[in-house]
């Protein structure tokens, strides 16, 4: 258990140096606009996904600039981190952004559309949905 907890650890000092890294250090233009959403250490910390998203939607292009940087970033978090092996960076693209926006926006257009059309019946038709379907007041049975 101790265990998970300090692949935890590493993997959030991880993400903190990675991301200060590209927003500081790198200059390629297709890193940009990207911030790097976790970080996942393999157990025998030979591996880590670094999951990243991108503003502009340009993720296979982003991708392709973290994957060129890697040995840069791993040379830089070597100096950081005091590992006895620093993890191999694997760039994966989290969609998880874009799905809660697109989510938020199926919401927006939902509660729009509710307020376009105020239709306050039940599809029971009962006017009240507060109110008991068996007719009876409340606590009856």
């Amino acid at each position: 258990m101790a265990n998970f907890a300090r692949t935890d650890r590493i993997a959030q000092q991880m993400q903190r140096e990675i991301a200060e890294l590209v927003r500081l250090r790198i200059n390629d233009p297709r890193v940009r606009l990207v911030t790097i959403t976790g970080v996942e250490v393999a157990g025998d910390y030979s591996h880590a996904k670094v999951f990243f998203t991108r503003l502009d939607g340009k993720h296979e292009e982003a991708q392709q600039g973290l994957e060129s940087a890697s040995g840069f970033l791993r040379s830089q978090l070597a100096h950081s981190i005091k590992l006895r092996i620093m993890p191999q960076l694997h760039f994966v693209f989290d969609a998880s952004v874009e799905r809660g926006s697109h989510l938020s926006q199926l919401i927006d257009q939902a509660v729009a559309s509710d307020k376009l059309h105020p239709d306050n019946s039940t599809p029971d038709g009962n006017d009240n949905p507060l109110t008991p379907l068996s007719g009876g007041k409340p606590g009856e049975e």
